[in-house]
């Protein structure tokens, strides 16, 4: 049985540079979690613990049908009601609003989540029932690689969207991390995050 290594496949669109740049996102398909507070809070905390539940019990069942591949990681929009999401001014964290995803392969279907959700209910708890499965399309963005701690990425968001004016476009949509290093597993400033913001021109 070969392995579908979305990692190596999708590397387009989950490779950055510390220099910015445009790039055109296809639609794509997503399991994902709506929350709201502080990404250190204990809803975020169980939200993604659904999120990889719901994500590696549909890996390790597909893989028993023929259909292995890997997970991919761990990505967030993060908003604010009625406001800008600008971590240079950041809101009280409770007021952040975010959707927690993890990209699937095209095959995945709604009949495959919906058969290893009781399981995956069972042993996580309900937040599982929040877990969707979605299609994405974010089109036209612009992207910067942020190496460092999360709590540090205010300049690196400065130079994205400094660029994004610079280039002639304009931002639409919400902010876009994708978190390249697992922070269980990586000192803070090494981690590496992939910056995104969609955007259309002026």
């Amino acid at each position: 049985m070969s392995k579908l290594d979305l990692r190596k496949e999708l590397k387009a669109y989950y490779s950055a540079k510390r220099k910015p740049e445009i790039i055109d996102v296809p639609p794509s398909k997503f399991l994902s979690i709506l929350g709201k507070g502080d990404p250190n809070g204990d809803e975020y905390h169980q939200a993604i613990q659904a999120l990889y539940g719901m994500s590696y019990t549909l890996k390790f069942d597909q893989k028993a049908k023929g259909h292995d591949y890997t997970v991919m990681h761990l990505e967030s929009l993060w908003w604010i009601e009625n406001g800008i999401f600008d971590l240079n001014n950041p809101a009280p964290r409770e007021s952040w609003r975010w959707k927690s995803m993890i990209r699937q392969p095209d095959f995945i279907t709604e009949e495959m989540v919906e058969e290893i959700r009781p399981d995956v209910r069972e042993k996580r708890g309900p937040k599982v029932d929040e877990v969707k499965l979605e299609t994405f399309h974010e089109r036209l963005s612009a992207q910067v690689l942020h190496v460092g701690p999360y709590s540090e990425e205010g300049p690196t968001i400065q130079l994205l969207h400094d660029y994004i004016k610079e280039q002639g476009y304009r931002e639409r949509g919400d902010h876009h991390e994708i978190y390249m290093s697992d922070p269980r597993r990586s000192k803070p400033e090494n981690l590496k995050t992939i910056l995104r913001h969609p955007v259309e021109k002026i």
